[in-house]
Protein backbone atom coordinates (compact mmCIF):
# COMPACT_ATOMS: atom_id res chain seq x y z
CA UNK A 1 0.00 0.00 0.00
CA UNK A 2 1.76 3.13 -1.18
CA UNK A 3 4.79 1.56 -0.57
CA UNK A 4 7.15 3.89 -3.25
CA UNK A 5 5.33 7.10 -1.53
CA UNK A 6 6.55 5.64 1.31
CA UNK A 7 10.14 4.61 0.14
CA UNK A 8 10.67 8.55 -1.51
CA UNK A 9 9.69 10.18 1.82
CA UNK A 10 12.15 8.26 3.80
CA UNK A 11 15.08 8.51 1.33
CA UNK A 12 14.44 12.53 1.39
CA UNK A 13 14.35 12.91 5.03
CA UNK A 14 17.49 10.86 5.16
CA UNK A 15 19.25 12.53 2.33
CA UNK A 16 18.20 16.02 3.98
CA UNK A 17 19.53 14.96 7.29
CA UNK A 18 22.32 13.43 6.62
CA UNK A 19 23.48 16.34 3.34
CA UNK A 20 26.44 19.00 4.95
CA UNK A 21 24.73 21.70 2.91
CA UNK A 22 21.13 21.42 1.84
CA UNK A 23 21.56 23.10 -1.40
CA UNK A 24 19.35 23.98 -4.10
CA UNK A 25 20.40 20.31 -6.11
CA UNK A 26 19.31 18.01 -3.34
CA UNK A 27 16.14 19.96 -2.93
CA UNK A 28 15.66 19.48 -6.64
CA UNK A 29 16.09 15.28 -6.41
CA UNK A 30 14.16 15.34 -3.42
CA UNK A 31 11.17 17.06 -5.03
CA UNK A 32 11.47 14.85 -7.99
CA UNK A 33 11.81 11.64 -6.10
CA UNK A 34 8.84 12.89 -3.85
CA UNK A 35 6.39 14.16 -7.31
CA UNK A 36 6.97 10.61 -8.94
CA UNK A 37 6.28 8.73 -6.13
CA UNK A 38 2.78 11.01 -5.63
CA UNK A 39 1.85 10.35 -9.21
CA UNK A 40 2.41 6.94 -8.72
CA UNK A 41 -0.18 6.78 -6.03
CA UNK A 42 -2.32 8.92 -8.61
CA UNK A 43 -2.34 12.11 -6.54
CA UNK A 44 -3.58 15.03 -8.68
CA UNK A 45 -0.87 16.59 -10.50
CA UNK A 46 -2.13 19.81 -10.11
CA UNK A 47 -1.66 19.26 -6.24
CA UNK A 48 1.64 17.68 -6.98
CA UNK A 49 3.12 20.44 -8.87
CA UNK A 50 1.78 22.96 -6.10
CA UNK A 51 3.76 20.75 -3.12
CA UNK A 52 7.00 20.51 -4.75
CA UNK A 53 6.63 24.66 -5.67
CA UNK A 54 6.19 25.36 -1.64
CA UNK A 55 8.70 23.33 -0.92
CA UNK A 56 11.46 24.40 -3.02
CA UNK A 57 10.73 27.79 -2.17
CA UNK A 58 10.77 27.62 1.62
CA UNK A 59 14.21 25.53 0.66
CA UNK A 60 15.10 29.24 -0.44
CA UNK A 61 14.19 31.00 2.37
CA UNK A 62 17.61 32.34 2.85
CA UNK A 63 16.80 33.40 6.84
CA UNK A 64 16.72 29.99 7.76
CA UNK A 65 19.86 28.83 8.62
CA UNK A 66 22.23 25.54 9.42
CA UNK A 67 20.48 23.01 11.52
CA UNK A 68 17.52 24.77 11.57
CA UNK A 69 17.17 24.97 8.47
CA UNK A 70 17.34 20.90 8.32
CA UNK A 71 14.67 20.42 11.02
CA UNK A 72 12.14 22.84 8.87
CA UNK A 73 12.37 21.03 5.62
CA UNK A 74 12.13 18.05 7.21
CA UNK A 75 8.98 19.46 8.94
CA UNK A 76 7.65 21.02 5.92
CA UNK A 77 7.87 17.88 3.56
CA UNK A 78 5.96 15.95 6.55
CA UNK A 79 3.36 18.19 6.78
CA UNK A 80 2.98 18.90 3.06
CA UNK A 81 1.86 15.50 3.07
CA UNK A 82 -0.19 15.00 6.23
CA UNK A 83 -2.11 18.58 4.98
CA UNK A 84 -2.51 16.47 1.38
CA UNK A 85 -4.13 13.49 3.56
CA UNK A 86 -6.50 16.03 5.41
CA UNK A 87 -3.79 16.61 8.69
CA UNK A 88 -6.88 15.78 11.66
CA UNK A 89 -8.62 12.64 12.72
CA UNK A 90 -12.20 12.96 12.04
CA UNK A 91 -14.11 10.70 14.56
CA UNK A 92 -17.85 9.95 14.95
CA UNK A 93 -19.77 10.49 17.96
CA UNK A 94 -21.03 7.44 18.98
CA UNK A 95 -22.73 7.06 22.30
CA UNK A 96 -24.09 4.24 24.57
CA UNK A 97 -26.41 6.10 26.16
CA UNK A 98 -27.97 7.88 22.98
CA UNK A 99 -28.94 5.73 20.17
CA UNK A 100 -26.74 7.01 17.07
CA UNK A 101 -27.98 5.47 13.26
CA UNK A 102 -25.62 5.31 10.51
CA UNK A 103 -26.59 5.39 6.76
CA UNK A 104 -24.04 3.85 4.28
CA UNK A 105 -24.45 4.73 0.85
CA UNK A 106 -22.76 4.35 -2.68
CA UNK A 107 -22.84 3.00 -5.94
CA UNK A 108 -21.77 -0.86 -6.93
CA UNK A 109 -18.72 -2.58 -6.33
CA UNK A 110 -17.93 -0.42 -4.10
CA UNK A 111 -17.79 -2.90 -1.10
CA UNK A 112 -20.75 -1.14 1.27
CA UNK A 113 -22.52 -4.21 2.60
CA UNK A 114 -19.46 -5.97 3.54
CA UNK A 115 -18.20 -2.36 5.04
CA UNK A 116 -21.75 -2.46 7.41
CA UNK A 117 -20.80 -5.72 8.65
CA UNK A 118 -17.26 -4.70 9.38
CA UNK A 119 -18.20 -1.39 11.00
CA UNK A 120 -20.56 -3.15 13.06
CA UNK A 121 -18.15 -5.69 14.56
CA UNK A 122 -15.60 -2.58 14.94
CA UNK A 123 -18.26 -0.96 17.18
CA UNK A 124 -19.71 -4.46 18.96
CA UNK A 125 -15.93 -4.84 20.21
CA UNK A 126 -16.13 -1.37 21.51
CA UNK A 127 -19.33 -2.91 23.97
CA UNK A 128 -21.85 -1.33 21.71
CA UNK A 129 -24.90 -3.31 21.07
CA UNK A 130 -25.38 -2.67 17.22
CA UNK A 131 -27.81 -4.22 14.71
CA UNK A 132 -27.45 -4.33 11.03
CA UNK A 133 -30.57 -2.60 9.00
CA UNK A 134 -30.86 -4.44 5.35
CA UNK A 135 -32.65 -1.68 3.31
CA UNK A 136 -31.52 -2.41 0.03
CA UNK A 137 -34.84 -3.99 -1.86
CA UNK A 138 -33.12 -3.90 -5.02
CA UNK A 139 -29.91 -6.29 -5.29
CA UNK A 140 -31.25 -9.56 -4.82
CA UNK A 141 -28.38 -11.32 -3.33
CA UNK A 142 -28.09 -7.94 -0.64
CA UNK A 143 -30.55 -9.75 2.06
CA UNK A 144 -28.84 -12.79 2.08
CA UNK A 145 -25.34 -11.52 2.41
CA UNK A 146 -26.07 -9.56 4.96
CA UNK A 147 -27.66 -12.06 6.34
CA UNK A 148 -24.50 -14.16 6.23
CA UNK A 149 -22.46 -11.32 7.18
CA UNK A 150 -24.50 -11.20 10.65
CA UNK A 151 -24.00 -15.12 10.95
CA UNK A 152 -19.97 -14.67 10.77
CA UNK A 153 -19.73 -11.65 13.26
CA UNK A 154 -22.58 -12.66 15.30
CA UNK A 155 -24.76 -9.56 14.92
CA UNK A 156 -28.36 -9.06 14.95
CA UNK A 157 -29.89 -8.09 11.20
CA UNK A 158 -32.86 -7.00 10.09
CA UNK A 159 -34.20 -7.80 7.00
CA UNK A 160 -37.41 -8.97 4.52
CA UNK A 161 -36.52 -10.74 1.34
CA UNK A 162 -40.16 -10.30 -0.05
CA UNK A 163 -40.97 -6.73 0.91
CA UNK A 164 -39.82 -3.64 -1.88
CA UNK A 165 -40.16 -1.04 0.26
CA UNK A 166 -37.45 0.07 1.96
CA UNK A 167 -39.51 2.57 4.00
CA UNK A 168 -41.85 -0.35 5.32
CA UNK A 169 -38.72 -2.22 6.16
CA UNK A 170 -37.67 0.33 8.14
CA UNK A 171 -41.10 0.56 9.83
CA UNK A 172 -41.71 -2.78 10.83
CA UNK A 173 -38.60 -3.04 12.48
CA UNK A 174 -38.55 -0.02 13.98
CA UNK A 175 -39.90 -0.96 17.73
CA UNK A 176 -37.07 -3.62 17.81
CA UNK A 177 -34.57 -1.48 16.62
CA UNK A 178 -35.37 0.69 20.01
CA UNK A 179 -33.20 -1.72 21.85
CA UNK A 180 -29.46 -0.81 20.36
CA UNK A 181 -27.12 1.68 21.24
CA UNK A 182 -26.24 1.37 17.09
CA UNK A 183 -27.98 0.92 13.81
CA UNK A 184 -26.21 0.37 10.75
CA UNK A 185 -28.14 0.77 7.87
CA UNK A 186 -27.29 -0.70 4.10
CA UNK A 187 -29.16 0.93 1.57
CA UNK A 188 -29.26 0.28 -2.28
CA UNK A 189 -26.51 1.04 -4.49
CA UNK A 190 -26.83 1.85 -8.63
CA UNK A 191 -24.30 1.93 -11.49
CA UNK A 192 -24.08 6.04 -11.00
CA UNK A 193 -25.97 8.67 -8.63
CA UNK A 194 -29.22 8.88 -10.94
CA UNK A 195 -32.39 10.61 -9.88
CA UNK A 196 -33.99 7.35 -8.65
CA UNK A 197 -30.74 6.94 -6.57
CA UNK A 198 -31.16 10.61 -5.41
CA UNK A 199 -34.58 10.12 -4.42
CA UNK A 200 -34.50 7.28 -2.54
CA UNK A 201 -31.51 8.83 -0.47
CA UNK A 202 -33.43 11.41 0.08
CA UNK A 203 -36.59 9.94 1.31
CA UNK A 204 -35.22 7.55 3.82
CA UNK A 205 -33.26 10.34 4.89
CA UNK A 206 -36.95 11.86 5.96
CA UNK A 207 -37.70 9.25 7.53
CA UNK A 208 -35.08 7.46 8.98
CA UNK A 209 -32.97 10.51 10.29
CA UNK A 210 -30.37 8.99 10.33
CA UNK A 211 -27.12 11.10 12.57
CA UNK A 212 -24.57 10.05 9.39
CA UNK A 213 -24.69 9.00 6.06
CA UNK A 214 -21.44 7.71 4.93
CA UNK A 215 -20.29 7.36 1.58
CA UNK A 216 -18.43 3.76 0.59
CA UNK A 217 -15.55 4.59 -2.45
CA UNK A 218 -13.30 2.03 -3.35
CA UNK A 219 -9.37 2.52 -3.38
CA UNK A 220 -9.16 1.39 -6.82
CA UNK A 221 -11.04 4.89 -8.68
CA UNK A 222 -8.23 6.99 -7.65
CA UNK A 223 -8.81 10.45 -8.55
CA UNK A 224 -12.26 9.47 -9.56
CA UNK A 225 -13.17 9.68 -5.82
CA UNK A 226 -12.93 13.47 -5.74
CA UNK A 227 -16.10 13.60 -8.42
CA UNK A 228 -18.01 11.13 -6.81
CA UNK A 229 -17.38 12.54 -2.76
CA UNK A 230 -18.44 15.95 -4.35
CA UNK A 231 -22.02 14.68 -6.57
CA UNK A 232 -22.95 12.85 -3.07
CA UNK A 233 -21.98 15.63 -1.13
CA UNK A 234 -24.33 18.28 -3.22
CA UNK A 235 -27.30 15.43 -3.63
CA UNK A 236 -27.33 13.51 -0.87
CA UNK A 237 -25.61 15.87 1.92
CA UNK A 238 -23.30 13.14 3.39
CA UNK A 239 -20.89 13.62 6.42
CA UNK A 240 -18.05 11.46 5.31
CA UNK A 241 -16.50 8.85 3.61
CA UNK A 242 -15.20 4.83 4.23
CA UNK A 243 -12.31 3.95 1.72
CA UNK A 244 -12.31 -0.04 1.02
CA UNK A 245 -9.36 -2.10 -1.08
CA UNK A 246 -6.86 -0.07 0.43
CA UNK A 247 -4.41 -2.89 0.59
CA UNK A 248 -4.74 -4.25 -3.04
CA UNK A 249 -4.61 -0.58 -5.40
CA UNK A 250 -1.93 1.76 -6.18
CA UNK A 251 -4.26 4.38 -6.54
CA UNK A 252 -5.11 4.45 -2.94
CA UNK A 253 -3.31 7.91 -2.70
CA UNK A 254 -5.52 9.62 -5.51
CA UNK A 255 -8.82 8.19 -3.35
CA UNK A 256 -7.00 9.90 0.08
CA UNK A 257 -6.45 13.15 -1.49
CA UNK A 258 -8.99 13.68 -3.36
CA UNK A 259 -11.48 13.03 -0.90
CA UNK A 260 -9.81 15.72 1.07
CA UNK A 261 -9.88 17.85 -1.61
CA UNK A 262 -13.85 17.75 -1.32
CA UNK A 263 -13.62 18.36 1.98
CA UNK A 264 -15.55 14.89 2.51
CA UNK A 265 -13.28 13.24 5.96
CA UNK A 266 -12.35 9.67 5.78
CA UNK A 267 -13.19 8.49 9.23
CA UNK A 268 -12.06 4.63 8.03
CA UNK A 269 -10.43 2.74 5.83
CA UNK A 270 -10.65 -0.97 4.43
CA UNK A 271 -7.18 -3.19 4.92
CA UNK A 272 -8.09 -6.59 3.84
CA UNK A 273 -10.53 -9.16 3.48
CA UNK A 274 -11.10 -10.45 6.87
CA UNK A 275 -13.53 -8.85 9.09
CA UNK A 276 -10.62 -7.12 11.51
CA UNK A 277 -9.32 -5.65 8.10
CA UNK A 278 -10.72 -2.14 9.14
CA UNK A 279 -9.09 0.45 11.00
CA UNK A 280 -10.68 4.04 11.36
CA UNK A 281 -8.04 6.87 9.14
CA UNK A 282 -5.64 8.77 11.31
CA UNK A 283 -3.63 10.47 8.63
CA UNK A 284 -0.45 11.27 11.26
CA UNK A 285 -0.48 7.44 11.94
CA UNK A 286 -0.51 6.82 8.49
CA UNK A 287 2.89 8.86 7.26
CA UNK A 288 4.01 7.00 10.38
CA UNK A 289 3.67 3.56 8.95
CA UNK A 290 4.59 4.89 5.40
CA UNK A 291 7.59 6.29 6.81
CA UNK A 292 8.14 3.00 8.76
CA UNK A 293 8.03 4.27 12.14
CA UNK A 294 4.68 2.75 13.47
CA UNK A 295 1.22 3.20 14.51
CA UNK A 296 1.06 2.10 18.19
CA UNK A 297 -2.70 3.47 18.59
CA UNK A 298 -3.70 1.56 15.56
CA UNK A 299 -2.31 -1.22 16.93
CA UNK A 300 -4.13 -1.06 20.15
CA UNK A 301 -6.94 -0.55 17.68
CA UNK A 302 -6.67 -4.44 16.31
CA UNK A 303 -6.24 -5.64 19.33
CA UNK A 304 -9.68 -3.76 20.53
CA UNK A 305 -11.04 -5.14 17.11
CA UNK A 306 -9.83 -8.51 17.74
CA UNK A 307 -11.15 -8.50 20.96
CA UNK A 308 -14.58 -8.29 22.86
CA UNK A 309 -14.80 -6.20 26.18
CA UNK A 310 -16.10 -9.77 27.57
CA UNK A 311 -12.91 -11.66 26.82
CA UNK A 312 -10.64 -8.79 28.09
CA UNK A 313 -11.61 -8.81 31.05
CA UNK A 314 -12.04 -12.80 31.31
CA UNK A 315 -8.38 -12.87 30.45
CA UNK A 316 -7.36 -10.26 33.12
CA UNK A 317 -9.14 -11.84 35.43
CA UNK A 318 -7.30 -14.98 34.59
CA UNK A 319 -3.76 -13.27 34.67
CA UNK A 320 -4.45 -12.18 38.33
CA UNK A 321 -5.35 -15.56 39.43
CA UNK A 322 -2.32 -17.44 37.69
CA UNK A 323 -5.21 -19.84 36.09
CA UNK A 324 -3.71 -19.66 32.69
CA UNK A 325 -4.39 -22.98 30.80
CA UNK A 326 -3.59 -23.80 26.97
CA UNK A 327 -7.37 -22.89 26.65
CA UNK A 328 -6.64 -19.31 27.35
CA UNK A 329 -3.43 -19.24 25.04
CA UNK A 330 -5.39 -20.78 22.13
CA UNK A 331 -7.80 -17.79 22.32
CA UNK A 332 -5.34 -15.46 22.43
CA UNK A 333 -3.63 -17.00 19.60
CA UNK A 334 -7.04 -17.00 17.63
CA UNK A 335 -7.26 -13.05 18.48
CA UNK A 336 -4.07 -12.76 16.86
CA UNK A 337 -5.08 -14.35 13.71
CA UNK A 338 -8.07 -11.56 13.62
CA UNK A 339 -5.74 -8.86 14.20
CA UNK A 340 -5.04 -10.08 10.48
CA UNK A 341 -1.35 -10.76 9.03
CA UNK A 342 1.56 -10.75 10.53
CA UNK A 343 3.24 -8.64 7.99
CA UNK A 344 0.44 -5.71 8.63
CA UNK A 345 1.03 -6.14 12.57
CA UNK A 346 4.90 -5.68 11.74
CA UNK A 347 4.28 -2.55 9.83
CA UNK A 348 2.20 -1.01 13.32
CA UNK A 349 5.11 -1.78 15.81
CA UNK A 350 7.77 1.09 16.13
CA UNK A 351 10.88 -0.01 14.78
CA UNK A 352 9.65 -3.24 12.73
CA UNK A 353 8.07 -1.24 10.37
CA UNK A 354 11.56 -0.28 8.97
CA UNK A 355 12.76 -3.47 9.74
CA UNK A 356 13.62 -5.99 6.66
CA UNK A 357 11.49 -9.19 8.11
CA UNK A 358 11.41 -11.71 5.05
CA UNK A 359 8.12 -12.54 3.83
CA UNK A 360 8.57 -16.12 4.52
CA UNK A 361 9.84 -15.75 7.95
CA UNK A 362 6.60 -14.25 8.87
CA UNK A 363 4.60 -16.84 6.87
CA UNK A 364 6.68 -19.43 9.31
CA UNK A 365 5.28 -17.68 12.16
CA UNK A 366 1.60 -17.64 11.17
CA UNK A 367 1.72 -21.70 9.78
CA UNK A 368 3.46 -22.39 13.65
CA UNK A 369 0.46 -20.53 15.70
CA UNK A 370 -1.56 -22.54 13.27
CA UNK A 371 -0.21 -25.63 14.21
CA UNK A 372 -0.43 -24.69 17.79
CA UNK A 373 -4.14 -24.51 17.66
CA UNK A 374 -4.51 -27.62 16.03
CA UNK A 375 -2.24 -29.51 18.58
CA UNK A 376 -4.46 -27.81 21.72
CA UNK A 377 -7.46 -29.06 20.12
CA UNK A 378 -6.21 -32.49 20.01
CA UNK A 379 -5.39 -32.66 23.87
CA UNK A 380 -7.81 -33.94 26.44
CA UNK A 381 -9.63 -31.64 28.82
CA UNK A 382 -7.02 -32.36 31.74
CA UNK A 383 -3.63 -31.95 29.44
CA UNK A 384 -5.41 -28.48 28.31
CA UNK A 385 -5.79 -27.22 32.02
CA UNK A 386 -2.67 -29.07 33.34
CA UNK A 387 -0.14 -29.12 30.38
CA UNK A 388 2.61 -29.75 33.15
CA UNK A 389 1.84 -33.48 32.49
CA UNK A 390 2.65 -33.49 28.93
CA UNK A 391 6.27 -33.03 30.39
CA UNK A 392 5.92 -35.71 32.81
CA UNK A 393 4.41 -38.52 30.32
CA UNK A 394 5.96 -37.67 27.12
CA UNK A 395 4.41 -40.72 25.66
CA UNK A 396 1.40 -38.29 25.24
CA UNK A 397 3.08 -35.75 22.99
CA UNK A 398 3.29 -38.77 19.79
CA UNK A 399 -0.33 -38.90 20.00
CA UNK A 400 -1.22 -35.36 20.35
CA UNK A 401 1.23 -34.86 17.26
CA UNK A 402 -0.31 -37.97 15.17
CA UNK A 403 -4.03 -36.77 16.02
CA UNK A 404 -3.00 -32.44 15.00
CA UNK A 405 -0.62 -33.40 12.04
CA UNK A 406 2.04 -31.60 14.00
CA UNK A 407 5.45 -32.37 15.25
CA UNK A 408 6.50 -33.44 18.91
CA UNK A 409 8.69 -30.44 18.19
CA UNK A 410 5.99 -27.94 17.57
CA UNK A 411 4.09 -28.97 20.64
CA UNK A 412 7.20 -28.79 22.92
CA UNK A 413 7.78 -24.91 21.78
CA UNK A 414 4.00 -24.55 22.23
CA UNK A 415 4.65 -25.30 26.02
CA UNK A 416 8.14 -23.50 26.00
CA UNK A 417 5.37 -20.30 25.14
CA UNK A 418 2.60 -21.50 27.49
CA UNK A 419 5.19 -21.63 30.26
CA UNK A 420 6.89 -18.04 29.58
CA UNK A 421 3.36 -16.71 29.80
CA UNK A 422 2.82 -18.61 33.18
CA UNK A 423 6.00 -17.31 34.41
CA UNK A 424 5.19 -13.69 33.53
CA UNK A 425 1.92 -13.72 35.51
CA UNK A 426 3.30 -15.89 38.38
CA UNK A 427 6.00 -13.29 38.54
CA UNK A 428 3.07 -10.36 38.96
CA UNK A 429 4.63 -8.01 36.03
CA UNK A 430 1.45 -7.71 34.45
CA UNK A 431 -0.47 -7.63 37.79
CA UNK A 432 -2.38 -4.11 36.65
CA UNK A 433 -2.39 -5.50 33.13
CA UNK A 434 -5.38 -3.85 31.21
CA UNK A 435 -5.47 -5.84 27.65
CA UNK A 436 -7.62 -2.88 26.33
CA UNK A 437 -4.98 -0.78 26.91
CA UNK A 438 -1.75 -2.21 25.66
CA UNK A 439 1.36 -2.06 28.57
CA UNK A 440 2.95 0.67 29.88
CA UNK A 441 5.93 2.09 28.85
CA UNK A 442 7.51 0.86 32.00
CA UNK A 443 6.31 -2.56 32.04
CA UNK A 444 7.56 -3.09 28.54
CA UNK A 445 10.89 -1.83 29.94
CA UNK A 446 10.82 -4.41 32.32
CA UNK A 447 9.51 -6.95 30.71
CA UNK A 448 11.77 -6.69 27.74
CA UNK A 449 14.48 -6.55 30.35
CA UNK A 450 13.62 -10.33 32.05
CA UNK A 451 12.31 -12.22 29.05
CA UNK A 452 14.06 -10.40 26.23
CA UNK A 453 15.84 -13.41 25.53
CA UNK A 454 13.54 -15.90 26.12
CA UNK A 455 11.22 -14.88 24.35
CA UNK A 456 11.44 -16.51 20.66
CA UNK A 457 8.61 -17.27 18.37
Amino acid sequence: MLESLGNALKKGFDKIAGAIFVDKKTIETIVKDLQRALIQADVNIHLVKELGDRIKKAAEDEKIKGVERKEHLIKLLHDEILNLLGNEKHELSVQKDKQTKIMLIGLYGAGKTTTIAKLSLYYQKRGFKVAMLGLDVHRPAATDQLEQLGEQTKIQVFTNKTEKNPIRIYNEYKPELDNFDLIIIDTAGRHSLDKELVSEIKTLTKTIKPDYKLLTIQADIGQAAKTQASEFQKAADINGVIITRMDSTAKAGGALTACNETKAPVYFIGTGEKMNDFESFNPKSFISRLLGLGDLEGLLEKVQSATDEKSQKKLKEKLEKGSFNLRDLQEQLKSMSGMGSLSKIAEMIPGLGKAKIPDNLLGTQEDKMKKWQHAINSMTEEEINNPEILEKQTTRLGRIAKGSGTSTSDIRQLLKQYKLLKEMTQGGEISDFDPSQGLSQKQMMKLAKKFGKKMRI
